[in-house]
């Protein structure tokens, strides 16, 4: 393709934001309404909590700690073949999870290899989608995320499939709509931009990146928030269940949290884009408030005010994604943007691996869900309290452009490639 001075926020940039948006839902939707799983995976290896929730634990990690190398490879080949692998490999592993005689198997089907699949589908397209806006990226972020919140349908219709099909059969028909990554994949296309030669090959990447403090400090950050951010899709229909809930309405109460994440997603997205200052300090309010409902889950207990709750918890948790996604290119660059968002998915990916089983753990110590809770929102206020620095150590002068930030932070000077067989 033809090099373009900056990203031109449209054009067949909205086709990515369609793939993105079906991405998040066959990725994160289905990671979202596991804990309708969780409970029959319990009962059918007869397993502490603890240990069951390492399969989503594993899931979470592996997409996020690899996705380092969809982003290389992205680099090298392109975004559509590597997603298009991504998504055989996600089917793949749930194929096998249906024929599961162990939790072992469990872990290795769906974290290990259906978590490979994931890493090679969510990072690379986000990072594609990041390229092709600037002013609009808030909002086309947004836009691409709400996919995760069909965890609204899947939920109840996981539910329904365990009813009818048992887990097993319900695996298998997970398998098929995970085949879909695939169609996904084959609507990215590459974009170059002028920006592209200076910033060096991805070593040089990594060395500029692992060098840049207010990176380092964003990464940290979000390793927190992601501890305690899963928790109540891993482990809130059993915490209900434990109140003497029925499983579908228990289901439910999943939904209504995913419709509020929908909403929040757009309206951050459009918020992020509207108003002035850095995207930085909307991140800090919506990661607060994720950190205060979720502390409140354990006090209460009637029904209208775990609803509440889940509707709070549910807008500002999905309203915190798109702008996370969107601080990333302000600091590191829309042309650093394959290798970055690789590298800080791969640091977080420490949160999401410990964070449902530190909370079965609890549960199976306490008896209650109660600590699990309150221990996953202090994870995400500490996060909070990390990013209170960002908008100053990033953002010094209202006026600066991003671009020029970048430039300016980086304190080491990446050499333009030399042309001939060695560029890549």
């Amino acid at each position: 393709m033809a090099l373009r001075a900056e990203p031109p926020d449209g054009g067949w940039g909205w086709m990515v934001v369609l793939s993105a948006f079906f991405q998040s839902a066959l990725v994160f939707g289905v990671l979202r309404s596991f804990g309708v799983f969780f409970v029959e995976f319990v009962a059918a290896f007869e397993e502490q909590a603890a240990r069951v929730s390492w399969i989503a634990s594993i899931g979470i990690a592996v997409q996020q700690f690899g996705s380092p190398v969809g982003s290389v490879l992205s680099t090298k080949f392109g975004p559509r073949p590597v997603v298009m692998a991504g998504g055989v490999l996600a089917a793949l592993g749930m194929l096998l999870a249906s024929f599961a005689t162990s939790l072992t198997h469990l872990y290795l089907s769906i974290g290990l290899l259906s978590g490979c699949g994931w890493a090679l589908t969510f990072t690379p397209t986000l990072a594609c989608l990041s390229r092709y806006f600037s002013r609009r990226r808030s909002l086309a972020t947004g836009l691409a995320l709400t996919g995760g919140s069909l965890s609204v349908a899947f939920a109840p219709f996981f539910q329904w499939l365990l009813n009818h099909y048992a887990w097993r059969g319900a695996l298998l028909l997970v398998s098929a709509l995970s085949l879909h990554l695939v169609a996904c994949g084959a609507l990215l296309r590459p974009l170059s931009l002028t920006e592209d030669p200076a910033m060096g090959g991805p070593g040089a990447q990594l060395i500029s990146l692992l060098r840049h403090g207010p990176f380092l400090c964003y990464a940290v950050a979000l390793t927190l928030i992601n501890t305690g951010y899963f928790i109540p899709y891993v482990h809130l229909v059993a915490h209900l269940q434990d109140l003497n809930w029925d499983p579908l309405p228990a289901a439910f109460v999943l939904s209504v949290a995913a419709i509020s994440d929908l909403v929040g997603r757009v309206v951050s997205g459009w918020l992020g884009d509207t108003v002035p200052g850095p995207v930085a300090r909307l991140l800090i309010l919506w990661t607060t408030v994720t950190g205060v409902s979720l502390a409140l889950f354990p006090v209460a207990r009637a029904p209208t005010a775990l609803v509440t709750l889940a509707v709070a918890y549910g807008f500002t948790s999905g309203a915190l994604t798109p702008v996370a996604f969107s601080v990333l290119p302000e600091l590191v660059g829309t042309g650093r943007i394959y290798c970055g968002l690789g590298l800080v998915q791969m640091v977080e990916s420490i949160g999401g691996l410990l964070g449902a089983p530190l909370s079965g753990y609890l549960r199976d110590v306490t008896g209650n869900y109660t600590t699990s809770f309150v221990v996953a929102g202090a994870f995400l206020l500490a996060g909070s309290g990390v990013l209170i620095i960002l908008p100053h150590v990033c953002f010094p002068a209202p006026t600066s452009k991003p671009q020029d930030f970048v430039t300016e932070a980086l304190d080491i000077k990446v050499p333009l490639p030399k042309e001939g067989p060695g560029e890549d």
